[in-house]
């Protein structure tokens, strides 16, 4: 018996994946260098492009190559349509709510914030969550809008690079939320001592009459550790992020490790040393010394710290690293957060007395780091929906 061949709407489905990559990667491109491109012969790419037109995948940009009278045949440049769809980026932190519009390339189509203020009640972060989701939205609406109006014109009525779809609603969210997340039904969890009151708000739940497709949450330093990964590939490392907030990401064989809930790196009440050689959970020493935000807040008043820097942080924060060292074996522990950048040689000094040495360097990425792992994560997500329709 003959080997089984595949079937030719699977042969289909390949040519067309090939086809969407391209167009990923290039933006824009013809048949005939999407077929240089992906190695597919011209009349097979000519066949897809027709099918993913058909789908209202691709589009006729209305842009030509010279061409014609002796120059060889005008070429059309194709593009991914804007009604492939979109994804959301979020970011729930105490001082406000951002959420980022992107399409299946990764550009910014629109960027909304709105503010929670201190105290963060969950319902007030519930709404700045609905208000910024729902801002971008229009956001990206009115620029598909203005980008028809635009290829119209200039293509004086013929195809439009949109076709004539703005970009809809998104078809899926990333969500990054300084506070706890459960990882099985991604509502965020308080815990005692979170210095961030943002409560059982569930962002699942908020979003779900605002996207299409699924809603995916996780814990804002987990986000960060993606973005250093992506900056300074690793496959074992420990994010430790030193901020208002404490907390810690653990990367090990190329996956950032949750644990059973999700509570995995919540290192905050982690005995360490403290003021006069005291055992105490690390959270304590800041409230031991008098750097809390005021307000009873367990945040810390990060201002303050930097102003007096008294060794006994770096102290405690070498006690965590130590611990971090002795139980996962990182290659590089990294140290993102203000505070934890601006004493980050302190603190690699302090890790020279440890019994088992191991690297300490800063963050390599410090601009919105965690909206920045999210991102990149909803627009894989995104490109995977749009390859699999």
């Amino acid at each position: 018996m003959d080997p089984a061949r595949p079937s030719q709407d699977i042969l289909r489905s390949l040519t067309d994946e090939h086809v969407l990559r391209a167009l990923m990667r290039h933006r824009l491109l013809t048949r005939a260098e999407l077929s240089t491109e992906t190695g597919i012969s011209k009349p097979t790419a000519g066949e897809s492009v027709r099918r993913l037109t058909e789908a209202g995948l691709v589009v006729d940009t209305g842009r030509r190559t010279p061409g014609g009278r002796g120059k060889g045949r005008v070429g059309t440049y194709y593009s991914l349509a804007p009604g492939a769809g979109t994804a959301l980026a979020v970011s729930i932190a105490p001082e406000g709510v951002v959420a980022e519009q992107i399409d299946a390339y990764g550009d910014l189509l629109a960027r909304a914030e709105a503010r929670i203020g201190r105290p963060a009640r969950p319902d007030d972060a519930a709404r700045a969550l609905a208000a910024a989701v729902d801002d971008a939205c229009a956001g990206a609406g009115e620029r598909a809008g203005r980008a028809a109006a635009v290829a119209d014109a200039a293509s004086s009525g013929g195809p439009s690079a949109d076709g004539g779809a703005g970009p809809g609603r998104p078809r899926l969210a990333v969500v990054s939320a300084a506070d706890p997340v459960d990882r099985h039904s991604g509502r965020l969890l308080q815990l005692p001592d979170a210095p961030f009151l943002l409560g059982e708000i569930d962002p699942v739940a908020v979003l779900a009459d605002r996207v299409d497709g699924p809603v995916h949450v996780d814990n804002d330093v987990n986000w960060a550790a993606q973005a250093e990964r992506t900056a300074n590939p690793r496959d074992d490392f420990a994010y430790v992020y030193l901020d208002e907030g404490l907390g810690c990401a653990i990367v090990s064989d190329g996956e950032v490790r949750r644990g059973h809930r999700g509570l995995a790196g919540e290192v905050a009440h982690l005995i360490t040393v403290g003021p006069g050689g005291v055992a105490m959970p690390l959270i304590e020493v800041f409230g031991e010394l008098g750097l809390r935000r005021s307000g009873g807040s367990t945040a810390i008043d990060v201002g303050l710290l930097l102003d007096k820097r008294p060794p006994e942080v770096v102290s405690a924060v070498g006690g965590l690293l130590a611990a971090l060292a002795t139980l996962i074996d990182p290659e590089v522990i990294v140290v993102g957060g203000r505070w934890g950048i601006a004493l980050i040689d302190a603190v690699a000094r302090e890790t020279t007395r440890l019994p088992r040495h191991v690297e300490v360097r800063a963050a390599a990425v410090d601009n919105e780091p965690s909206l920045c792992g999210a991102r990149a994560d909803a627009l894989h997500r995104l490109r995977e929906r749009v390859l699999g329709r």
